[in-house]
């Protein structure tokens, strides 16, 4: 059984699509059509039943899979054992994050991090919503809540707050916001209801949940409204530094969050990797704490 195949068999069953899986091995569909063909050869049975709606695994391709996934984790395992640590990180690495994070906390991070690595290729993919890890769209993500199920590694990358804030000319042009009664029948921005992705971000119920006139699913959008005067609402504090137009409104409004780093339990043999979420851990921690001493 030839590992390229393999190598392509994770790419359709991870993608569900021909086209997909293309594009992620920078090869045409064609060819990618003709490696599973070859491999169903090999094995005597079909591994996926196409549709309309894409390719999904037969019983036998979920049989296949874990093997597949181990003899992957074991070539990626020996990679990292012939370069060592001492060769510094290189190579590509797919972060996936929210995109409060990626905006406002990870540039500067990983800045710093490809400076000191130039053999490095980090791609940095900033979506609101959960990633799933073992269909690789990521080598690595970063959450807003602590998953609770599948074999993954979890660790606490950093601490943070959301505060209340609005533009200074949007508050120069308001009655005056002295205590948490003052923000009654307030123009607030927020998330879309039915687009919250993850608990933690439900968080304007803590607030009593004020209506939300204005709303987006993408956090640096609602920074971006904030900073041109639509109203006032909840920010990452981390990211206050990028929007000098914006002021915190009463102090005593903080809600506590932390953002996780997530990790197939499988990739923890792999040096690259885990170099890497060492690496990020503590620079995003040193970033942080600089943050804290300036605010």
């Amino acid at each position: 059984m030839d590992w390229d195949d393999l190598r392509v068999f994770l790419a359709v069953a991870r993608s569900e699509s021909l086209s997909a899986a293309g594009r992620r091995l920078k090869i045409d569909a064609a060819t990618v059509g003709r490696r599973i063909s070859r491999l169903e050869e090999a094995t005597g049975g079909r591994l996926f039943l196409r549709s309309p709606q894409g390719y999904a695994l037969t019983d036998g391709g979920q049989r296949l899979l874990p093997h597949a996934e181990a003899a992957e984790a074991a070539l990626l395992a020996a990679s990292g054992a012939v370069t060592g640590p001492e060769a510094g990180l290189s190579g590509l690495i797919r972060l996936g994050a929210p995109d409060g994070c990626a905006n406002f906390l990870l540039p500067q991070v990983l800045a710093r991090i490809c400076d000191a690595n130039p053999g490095l290729e980090v791609q940095l993919v900033a979506l609101p919503r959960v990633f799933n890890l073992s269909k690789r769209e990521a080598d690595m993500a970063i959450g807003v809540s602590r998953p609770e199920t599948g074999r993954l590694t979890v660790q606490k990358l950093v601490d943070y707050r959301l505060v209340l804030a609005a533009s200074r000319a949007w508050l120069a042009a308001q009655p005056p916001i002295r205590s948490a009664a003052d923000l009654t029948g307030r123009r607030f921005i927020g998330y879309i209801p039915d687009l919250i992705f993850d608990k933690e971000l439900d968080y304007l119920a803590e607030l009593g949940g004020p209506a939300v006139t204005l709303s987006s699913n993408s956090a640096s959008v609602q920074l971006n409204l904030l900073r041109h005067g639509a109203g006032l609402g909840m920010v990452h504090d981390f990211a206050l530094p990028a929007a000098p137009e914006l002021m915190r409104i009463l102090p005593e409004i903080a809600l506590q969050r932390s953002f996780w780093l997530i990790r197939h339990a499988d990739d923890g043999r792999v040096a690259r990797l885990r170099s890497f979420a060492e690496v990020l851990l503590r620079e995003a921690r040193a970033e942080m704490a600089s943050f804290e001493r300036l605010a």
